[in-house]
């Protein structure tokens, strides 16, 4: 497999994956008997109060501030 489609496959699986992130709140407000609790909070992390609903990946956001950090870095 040459780079150009391996980096296809890869960001076409992230692009995926941030799909995904973005609705699982819209989709937890429609099937409240999702529980994302049980999910490893290094997978997905999900805040509730009151009528707000925040869930974020903090894995995802440690490898985007590592690449944001080597692209500063190394050029």
């Amino acid at each position: 497999m040459s780079w150009d489609k391996l980096f296809t496959v890869f960001g076409t699986v992230f692009i995926l994956i941030g799909v995904a992130l973005v609705l699982i709140p819209i989709i937890v407000r429609f099937i409240p008997e999702i529980e994302l609790e049980k999910i490893p909070r290094i997978l997905l992390y999900v805040y509730r109060k009151d009528n707000f609903l925040f869930a974020t990946s903090p894995i995802l956001i440690i490898i985007s501030i590592i690449y944001y950090l080597w692209k500063v870095l190394v050029g």
